[in-house]
Protein backbone atom coordinates (compact mmCIF):
# COMPACT_ATOMS: atom_id res chain seq x y z
CA UNK A 1 0.00 0.00 0.00
CA UNK A 2 1.91 2.98 -1.19
CA UNK A 3 -0.19 5.23 1.24
CA UNK A 4 0.96 3.16 4.22
CA UNK A 5 4.53 3.61 3.01
CA UNK A 6 4.48 7.36 2.42
CA UNK A 7 2.64 7.55 5.93
CA UNK A 8 5.53 5.69 7.78
CA UNK A 9 8.30 8.26 6.66
CA UNK A 10 6.05 11.45 6.88
CA UNK A 11 5.37 10.13 10.26
CA UNK A 12 9.47 9.80 10.96
CA UNK A 13 8.99 13.62 10.07
CA UNK A 14 6.43 15.39 10.84
CA UNK A 15 4.72 15.00 14.35
CA UNK A 16 1.26 12.49 14.12
CA UNK A 17 -0.35 15.25 16.05
CA UNK A 18 -0.54 17.45 12.81
CA UNK A 19 -1.10 15.27 9.93
CA UNK A 20 -5.03 14.32 9.03
CA UNK A 21 -5.23 10.97 6.96
CA UNK A 22 -8.57 10.73 4.33
CA UNK A 23 -8.51 6.86 3.42
CA UNK A 24 -10.88 5.17 1.01
CA UNK A 25 -13.66 3.09 2.28
CA UNK A 26 -14.38 1.90 -1.05
CA UNK A 27 -13.01 -2.00 -0.83
CA UNK A 28 -15.13 -2.06 2.95
CA UNK A 29 -16.29 -5.99 2.81
CA UNK A 30 -18.08 -7.75 5.57
CA UNK A 31 -16.56 -11.47 6.37
CA UNK A 32 -18.58 -13.80 8.26
CA UNK A 33 -21.04 -10.54 9.52
CA UNK A 34 -18.31 -8.26 10.54
CA UNK A 35 -17.49 -5.18 9.02
CA UNK A 36 -13.58 -4.65 7.88
CA UNK A 37 -12.02 -1.59 6.50
CA UNK A 38 -8.78 -2.64 4.96
CA UNK A 39 -7.33 0.63 4.39
CA UNK A 40 -8.29 2.21 7.07
CA UNK A 41 -7.22 -0.49 9.45
CA UNK A 42 -3.15 -0.58 7.43
CA UNK A 43 -3.43 3.38 8.01
CA UNK A 44 -3.82 2.77 12.05
CA UNK A 45 -1.67 -0.23 12.37
CA UNK A 46 1.09 1.81 10.41
CA UNK A 47 0.70 4.88 12.16
CA UNK A 48 0.37 3.04 15.05
CA UNK A 49 3.88 1.07 14.37
CA UNK A 50 1.95 -2.42 15.47
CA UNK A 51 1.51 -3.28 11.24
CA UNK A 52 3.05 -6.51 9.60
CA UNK A 53 5.32 -4.97 7.26
CA UNK A 54 6.59 -7.78 5.27
CA UNK A 55 2.82 -7.98 4.64
CA UNK A 56 2.17 -4.30 4.55
CA UNK A 57 -1.34 -4.86 6.47
CA UNK A 58 -2.33 -7.28 8.91
CA UNK A 59 -0.54 -7.14 12.43
CA UNK A 60 3.08 -7.78 13.27
CA UNK A 61 3.49 -11.58 14.80
CA UNK A 62 -0.58 -12.32 13.78
CA UNK A 63 -1.98 -16.05 13.72
CA UNK A 64 -4.74 -17.42 12.01
CA UNK A 65 -6.52 -20.04 14.39
CA UNK A 66 -9.78 -18.58 14.45
CA UNK A 67 -9.70 -18.04 10.33
CA UNK A 68 -8.93 -21.91 10.59
CA UNK A 69 -11.76 -22.97 12.33
CA UNK A 70 -13.84 -20.51 10.55
CA UNK A 71 -13.45 -22.68 7.58
CA UNK A 72 -13.96 -26.00 8.82
CA UNK A 73 -17.32 -24.03 9.20
CA UNK A 74 -17.66 -21.98 6.23
CA UNK A 75 -15.23 -23.20 3.70
CA UNK A 76 -11.83 -22.53 2.60
CA UNK A 77 -11.09 -19.36 3.68
CA UNK A 78 -9.59 -16.47 1.23
CA UNK A 79 -9.51 -13.04 2.73
CA UNK A 80 -7.06 -13.82 5.98
CA UNK A 81 -8.26 -12.37 9.16
CA UNK A 82 -6.16 -12.72 11.97
CA UNK A 83 -6.66 -13.75 15.54
CA UNK A 84 -6.02 -10.04 17.47
CA UNK A 85 -7.15 -8.67 13.93
CA UNK A 86 -10.82 -9.70 14.48
CA UNK A 87 -10.99 -7.91 17.71
CA UNK A 88 -10.77 -4.47 15.49
CA UNK A 89 -13.56 -5.54 13.63
CA UNK A 90 -15.81 -6.91 15.86
CA UNK A 91 -15.61 -3.86 17.99
CA UNK A 92 -16.28 -1.58 14.98
CA UNK A 93 -19.05 -4.01 13.81
CA UNK A 94 -20.78 -3.54 17.41
CA UNK A 95 -20.23 0.06 17.35
CA UNK A 96 -21.43 0.67 14.29
CA UNK A 97 -24.77 -1.42 15.40
CA UNK A 98 -24.99 0.87 18.36
CA UNK A 99 -25.29 3.72 16.21
CA UNK A 100 -22.07 5.41 16.54
CA UNK A 101 -20.50 6.31 12.64
CA UNK A 102 -17.70 5.30 11.42
CA UNK A 103 -15.63 8.41 11.40
CA UNK A 104 -16.36 8.31 15.45
CA UNK A 105 -15.40 4.49 15.66
CA UNK A 106 -12.04 5.11 13.59
CA UNK A 107 -11.20 7.65 15.96
CA UNK A 108 -11.82 5.21 18.60
CA UNK A 109 -9.71 2.41 17.48
CA UNK A 110 -6.88 5.06 16.69
CA UNK A 111 -6.70 6.22 20.34
CA UNK A 112 -6.13 2.59 21.55
CA UNK A 113 -3.88 1.60 19.28
CA UNK A 114 -2.16 4.82 19.81
CA UNK A 115 -1.95 6.19 16.70
CA UNK A 116 -1.93 10.15 17.22
CA UNK A 117 -2.92 11.21 13.66
CA UNK A 118 -6.59 12.28 13.04
CA UNK A 119 -7.41 9.22 10.52
CA UNK A 120 -10.58 9.91 8.54
CA UNK A 121 -12.53 7.39 7.04
CA UNK A 122 -13.73 9.52 3.66
CA UNK A 123 -17.31 9.01 4.07
CA UNK A 124 -19.86 7.85 6.82
CA UNK A 125 -22.01 6.63 4.14
CA UNK A 126 -21.56 3.08 2.28
CA UNK A 127 -19.63 3.49 -1.02
CA UNK A 128 -18.69 0.02 -2.68
CA UNK A 129 -16.16 -0.59 -5.44
CA UNK A 130 -17.00 -2.84 -8.07
CA UNK A 131 -14.32 -4.22 -10.77
CA UNK A 132 -15.82 -5.11 -14.09
CA UNK A 133 -13.71 -7.95 -15.96
CA UNK A 134 -13.39 -8.67 -19.49
CA UNK A 135 -16.55 -10.71 -20.50
CA UNK A 136 -17.53 -10.66 -16.84
CA UNK A 137 -20.12 -9.48 -14.65
CA UNK A 138 -18.90 -7.04 -12.30
CA UNK A 139 -17.16 -7.82 -8.71
CA UNK A 140 -16.36 -6.82 -4.97
CA UNK A 141 -12.93 -5.56 -5.25
CA UNK A 142 -11.39 -7.43 -2.51
CA UNK A 143 -13.18 -10.81 -4.92
CA UNK A 144 -11.17 -9.19 -7.68
CA UNK A 145 -8.12 -8.42 -5.62
CA UNK A 146 -7.41 -10.79 -3.14
CA UNK A 147 -9.30 -13.96 -4.39
CA UNK A 148 -8.44 -13.25 -7.95
CA UNK A 149 -5.42 -12.33 -7.46
CA UNK A 150 -6.19 -8.77 -9.75
CA UNK A 151 -6.05 -11.78 -12.73
CA UNK A 152 -8.34 -10.31 -15.63
CA UNK A 153 -8.55 -7.31 -18.50
CA UNK A 154 -10.40 -4.65 -16.27
CA UNK A 155 -13.37 -2.90 -18.42
CA UNK A 156 -14.58 -0.49 -15.97
CA UNK A 157 -14.69 0.58 -12.63
CA UNK A 158 -17.81 1.11 -10.76
CA UNK A 159 -17.99 2.71 -7.30
CA UNK A 160 -21.48 1.74 -6.39
CA UNK A 161 -23.07 4.50 -3.93
CA UNK A 162 -20.71 7.46 -4.49
CA UNK A 163 -23.20 9.77 -5.99
CA UNK A 164 -25.38 9.79 -3.06
CA UNK A 165 -22.59 9.15 -0.30
CA UNK A 166 -21.53 12.45 0.90
CA UNK A 167 -17.65 13.19 2.31
CA UNK A 168 -17.93 13.97 6.21
CA UNK A 169 -17.47 17.60 7.29
CA UNK A 170 -14.18 16.35 8.87
CA UNK A 171 -12.94 15.37 5.72
CA UNK A 172 -13.27 18.68 3.86
CA UNK A 173 -12.24 20.69 6.85
CA UNK A 174 -9.41 18.92 7.11
CA UNK A 175 -8.86 20.02 3.45
CA UNK A 176 -9.52 23.66 3.40
CA UNK A 177 -7.45 24.20 6.51
CA UNK A 178 -4.37 21.90 5.24
CA UNK A 179 -0.98 23.81 5.01
CA UNK A 180 -0.36 20.66 2.62
CA UNK A 181 -1.97 18.14 0.68
CA UNK A 182 -0.33 14.64 -0.43
CA UNK A 183 -1.87 12.62 -3.01
CA UNK A 184 0.15 8.88 -2.04
CA UNK A 185 1.64 6.91 -4.81
CA UNK A 186 -1.95 4.88 -4.69
CA UNK A 187 -3.87 3.32 -7.25
CA UNK A 188 -5.92 6.17 -9.03
CA UNK A 189 -8.97 4.19 -9.35
CA UNK A 190 -9.65 2.17 -6.76
CA UNK A 191 -7.61 3.92 -3.39
CA UNK A 192 -8.20 7.76 -4.40
CA UNK A 193 -10.76 7.37 -7.01
CA UNK A 194 -13.57 6.43 -4.69
CA UNK A 195 -12.65 9.68 -2.92
CA UNK A 196 -12.34 12.27 -5.63
CA UNK A 197 -15.82 10.46 -6.83
CA UNK A 198 -18.00 12.02 -3.66
CA UNK A 199 -19.63 15.18 -3.94
CA UNK A 200 -17.60 18.08 -3.60
CA UNK A 201 -13.74 16.74 -2.48
CA UNK A 202 -12.27 17.14 -6.30
CA UNK A 203 -13.69 20.77 -5.84
CA UNK A 204 -12.31 21.33 -2.26
CA UNK A 205 -9.07 20.20 -3.63
CA UNK A 206 -9.48 22.07 -6.41
CA UNK A 207 -9.63 25.30 -4.94
CA UNK A 208 -5.81 24.60 -2.86
CA UNK A 209 -4.43 23.30 -5.87
CA UNK A 210 -1.18 25.62 -5.03
CA UNK A 211 -1.28 23.13 -1.81
CA UNK A 212 -1.42 19.86 -3.02
CA UNK A 213 1.00 17.30 -4.04
CA UNK A 214 0.36 14.27 -6.30
CA UNK A 215 3.31 10.98 -6.50
CA UNK A 216 3.17 9.19 -9.51
CA UNK A 217 2.17 5.48 -8.20
CA UNK A 218 3.76 4.21 -12.39
CA UNK A 219 7.27 3.53 -12.60
CA UNK A 220 9.17 2.84 -15.29
CA UNK A 221 5.74 1.61 -16.95
CA UNK A 222 4.77 0.08 -14.32
CA UNK A 223 3.78 -0.10 -10.54
CA UNK A 224 5.74 -1.51 -7.88
CA UNK A 225 2.88 -2.85 -6.59
CA UNK A 226 -0.88 -3.81 -7.53
CA UNK A 227 -2.62 -3.84 -10.45
CA UNK A 228 -2.39 0.12 -11.02
CA UNK A 229 -1.08 -0.06 -14.56
CA UNK A 230 -3.29 -2.88 -15.86
CA UNK A 231 -6.14 -0.90 -14.44
CA UNK A 232 -4.92 2.24 -16.50
CA UNK A 233 -4.17 0.03 -19.61
CA UNK A 234 -7.66 -1.69 -19.31
CA UNK A 235 -9.54 1.64 -19.23
CA UNK A 236 -7.62 3.25 -21.94
CA UNK A 237 -5.14 5.46 -19.77
CA UNK A 238 -1.31 5.54 -20.80
CA UNK A 239 0.77 3.43 -18.56
CA UNK A 240 2.91 6.47 -17.66
CA UNK A 241 3.71 9.24 -15.01
CA UNK A 242 1.80 11.83 -17.84
CA UNK A 243 -1.09 9.30 -18.19
CA UNK A 244 -1.58 9.89 -14.02
CA UNK A 245 -1.16 13.33 -14.19
CA UNK A 246 -3.75 14.04 -16.42
CA UNK A 247 -5.88 12.28 -13.98
CA UNK A 248 -5.05 14.67 -11.40
CA UNK A 249 -4.24 18.15 -13.64
CA UNK A 250 -7.05 19.56 -12.12
CA UNK A 251 -6.58 18.88 -8.22
CA UNK A 252 -2.69 19.10 -7.35
CA UNK A 253 -0.45 22.44 -8.30
CA UNK A 254 2.92 19.85 -8.11
CA UNK A 255 3.62 16.54 -9.42
CA UNK A 256 6.17 13.93 -8.25
CA UNK A 257 7.69 11.36 -10.43
CA UNK A 258 10.67 8.90 -9.90
CA UNK A 259 14.20 9.92 -11.62
CA UNK A 260 13.64 6.79 -13.95
CA UNK A 261 10.67 8.88 -15.41
CA UNK A 262 12.17 12.23 -15.84
CA UNK A 263 11.45 12.74 -19.66
CA UNK A 264 7.99 13.17 -18.41
CA UNK A 265 8.88 16.41 -16.83
CA UNK A 266 8.66 18.41 -19.05
CA UNK A 267 4.46 17.12 -20.58
CA UNK A 268 3.82 17.27 -17.39
CA UNK A 269 4.27 20.85 -17.00
CA UNK A 270 2.88 21.49 -19.97
CA UNK A 271 -0.56 20.54 -18.24
CA UNK A 272 -0.07 23.49 -16.12
CA UNK A 273 1.58 21.80 -13.37
CA UNK A 274 4.87 21.95 -11.29
CA UNK A 275 6.52 18.70 -11.60
CA UNK A 276 9.99 16.99 -10.04
CA UNK A 277 11.78 14.11 -10.41
CA UNK A 278 13.40 12.45 -7.35
CA UNK A 279 13.56 8.57 -5.43
CA UNK A 280 10.50 7.47 -5.09
CA UNK A 281 10.71 3.98 -4.27
CA UNK A 282 9.75 3.30 -0.53
CA UNK A 283 12.15 0.37 -0.04
CA UNK A 284 12.80 1.32 3.77
CA UNK A 285 11.57 3.86 6.49
CA UNK A 286 14.13 6.30 5.38
CA UNK A 287 13.63 6.51 1.88
CA UNK A 288 9.88 6.61 2.81
CA UNK A 289 11.57 9.84 5.20
CA UNK A 290 13.35 11.29 2.01
CA UNK A 291 10.59 10.97 -0.08
CA UNK A 292 8.45 12.97 2.27
CA UNK A 293 11.28 15.43 2.80
CA UNK A 294 11.19 16.24 -0.77
CA UNK A 295 7.93 16.69 -1.08
CA UNK A 296 7.18 18.75 2.28
CA UNK A 297 9.77 21.04 0.81
CA UNK A 298 8.67 21.31 -2.55
CA UNK A 299 5.43 22.39 -0.98
CA UNK A 300 7.51 24.57 1.03
CA UNK A 301 5.81 22.79 4.40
Amino acid sequence: MGAAKFLRGLARRIDQRQLAVVVNTGDDERFYGLHVSPDVDTVIYTLAGVVNQANGWGLEGETFHALEALGRLYGKPWFNLGDRDLATHLYRTERIAQGAALTRVTAELAERFGAGATILPMSDDPVRTFVKLKGRPAIPFQEYFVRGRARGAVEKIELRGARSARPTAAVIGAIKRARAIVIAPSNPFVSIGPILALDGVREALAAVSDRVAAISPIVGGKTIKGPADKMMRGLGHEVSPLGVARLYRDIAGLFVIDVVDHRYLEPIRALGMRAIATDTIMSDPDRAAALADVVTRALSV
